[in-house]
């Protein structure tokens, strides 16, 4: 049972299939290709730029002061690693599937599945986040107009109780909430309604999601530039004393938020089928989106700390728009809730056009049944996978508390990205002419060591201090041992076998990004993940394709 635990998809079978259209990859119709470099790159900026520059990157500037961007680059610097294994698998397997197809070729079966079921922490679990975060904005911008949407319509129950208990005269959505026998009614209907009218959009097409998109990548990137350009003339450079008031300890505080940030990117790996030339186009625009929402995000995040006191952004959530009203500019802070709205919309759209591709790659494999990989015959998209990812998005957004899964979707996304960069060095190597991207190799023999060398002097303390008190079971100590004896083993098969620098780097920077995210997340997706064993146990392992062909 172990050998088929660890049964592999042949990357020789699945470019043969690609290239004759028929097999798995097509079985269930085909996938549009109209996807230029310039859509793609706007469509990674579009999942990127989002709910995390209008929102999380307020606290993140609270814990780490204007150091935070020291943050962003390090997570870019990781994403970017990870971008460039991506695009190396991008190359060698242009079909749909992302993360979930690349595991199934190197690691085997169950480890595809197992990325496939975190993926949707990332995608549809995310998403729930990013339309209670639209739901807000979307709210705000009534209220500038002078329309007010009942209270008991706009939150959550959670959210309403807590308020109720902190100053129960300010809680209008539990205090004005219709009762249903011994139940408030408070639901979150504009986190609802944009869930269902972004999953009809990505239902009708790829070409007019794709327009979609453009068109909003565009606005926020013409507002973001517009609170730079303004923000640039209000700074007070006191405001950035002390740079990193709580020393980089304070910085990682802000890991999950950050990270948060930048999660998406690799969305634009699901449309692999739908890119008119996938192998040259999808590694660019891997790398160019992460080069212009890391150079956005640095920028803002200077100018908002330099224009109001990082202190003052504790448990704010809109701090673009809070920085230009603490200025008296209210106007501009309208029109920032306002692209906020749209920022949030294109997030929206790009995840659940990402999603429904990895379920119908995972259909194709017969992991789940057949229907979820049925192409719409007009329409041309997975058009029961966008329903089921309307469904699983659409209703915990109407009572699900804002924020709960943020940590959850991190790990999920780490996770995933620490698989893809171990995959590539199990990948047989091919001759450089035969394809259009090559991961450059740079042997690690060197640089591994001299990395593993410099953390263990900084962290020194922090070793010796998690080994002695392992004992105690103090989560976060046995997260950092666990993670310090990975990093040694990588740092000796690195030396080993020469393994190349690139893939090594973004597994070490992945695996360190995960022990910083909270314990209580964790304990929540290690259940996530026995759930889709469990699923997978049950239906996956004996209905899959390579199961057949054993037989």
């Amino acid at each position: 049972m172990s050998n088929s635990l660890f049964r592999k998809k042949s990357l020789t079978s699945i470019l043969n299939e690609a290239k004759a259209g028929d097999g798995d990859v097509h079985a269930s119709g085909s996938l549009k290709k109209v996807l230029t470099v310039r859509d793609l790159t706007l469509m990674g900026v579009a999942a990127v730029i989002g709910a995390g520059i209008f929102s999380t990157i307020g606290q993140a500037a609270y814990n780490g002061g204007p150091a935070v961007i020291f943050l962003f680059i390090l997570t870019a610097v990781t994403c970017g690693f990870t971008a460039l294994c991506y695009a190396e698998f991008a190359s060698r397997v242009p079909v749909a599937g992302s993360a979930y197809t690349y595991s199934y070729v190197t690691f085997g079966e169950m480890a595809a599945w197992i990325i496939g079921w975190a993926l949707i922490l990332e995608y549809s679990i995310g998403n729930i986040v990013v339309a209670i975060s639209w739901s807000s904005y979307f709210n705000n911008v009534l209220e500038g107009i002078g329309i007010h949407l009942p209270a008991w319509l706009a939150t959550d129950y959670n959210t309403a109780k807590a308020a109720f208990a902190a100053t129960p005269a300010k809680a209008e959505a539990w205090n004005t909430a219709p009762m249903l026998g011994s139940w408030r009614v408070i639901l979150n209907i504009p986190a609802f309604l944009i869930v269902i009218l972004v999953t009809i959009l990505a239902y009708v097409g790829i070409h007019e999601s794709k327009r979609s998109a453009n068109l909003m990548v565009g606005l926020k990137i013409v507002v973001l530039l517009a609170v730079i350009a303004i923000g640039v003339f209000h700074i007070n450079t006191e405001n950035w004393q002390p740079f990193m008031p709580e020393g980089f300890n304070g910085v990682l505080m802000g890991v999950s938020a950050v990270f948060f940030a930048y999660i998406g990117f690799d969305a634009i790996s699901t449309t692999a089928e739908e890119s008119a030339n996938p192998q040259r186009d999808m590694p660019r625009a891997m790398i160019y989106s992460l080069i212009i929402c890391t150079i956005i995000y640095v920028i803002v995040t200077l100018v908002i700390t330099g224009m109001v006191h990082y202190k003052e952004f504790q448990h704010v959530s809109d701090p673009l728009a809070y920085v230009f009203d603490k200025l008296n500019m209210r106007t501009i802070g309208y029109v920032i809730s306002i692209s906020a709205v749209i920022a949030a919309t294109s997030v929206i759209l790009v995840f659940q056009i990402g999603q429904p591709r990895i379920w119908m790659s995972m259909s194709r494999d017969g992991l789940l049944p057949k229907k979820f990989a049925k192409v719409h015959p007009k329409y041309h998209t997975p058009a029961f996978s966008t329903i089921i990812t309307g469904v699983i998005v659409a209703i915990p957004s109407l009572f699900v508390e804002s924020g709960i899964v943020t940590d959850l979707t991190s790990i999920g996304t780490l996770f995933a990205f620490v698989l893809v960069c171990g995959g590539v060095l199990l990948l047989p190597k091919v001759p450089k002419g035969e394809k259009k991207f090559n991961l450059p190799y740079v042997n690690g023999l060197f640089v591994i060591p001299i990395v593993f060398g410099l953390f263990s002097w900084f962290f020194w303390d922090r070793v010796t201090e998690s080994f002695a008190g392992i004992a105690a079971l103090d989560h976060d100590r046995v997260l950092f041992v666990i993670f310090y004896i990975l990093a040694t083993l990588i740092t000796v098969l690195t030396i080993w076998k020469r393994l190349s620098l690139i893939p090594v780097m973004g597994m070490l920077c992945c695996l360190y990004l995960m022990i910083e995210i909270p314990v209580r997340s964790w304990v929540v997706f290690f259940g996530w993940m026995a759930v889709g064993l469990a699923i997978y146990f049950m239906y996956g392992f004996w209905k899959s394709k390579l199961a057949a062909k054993r037989a």
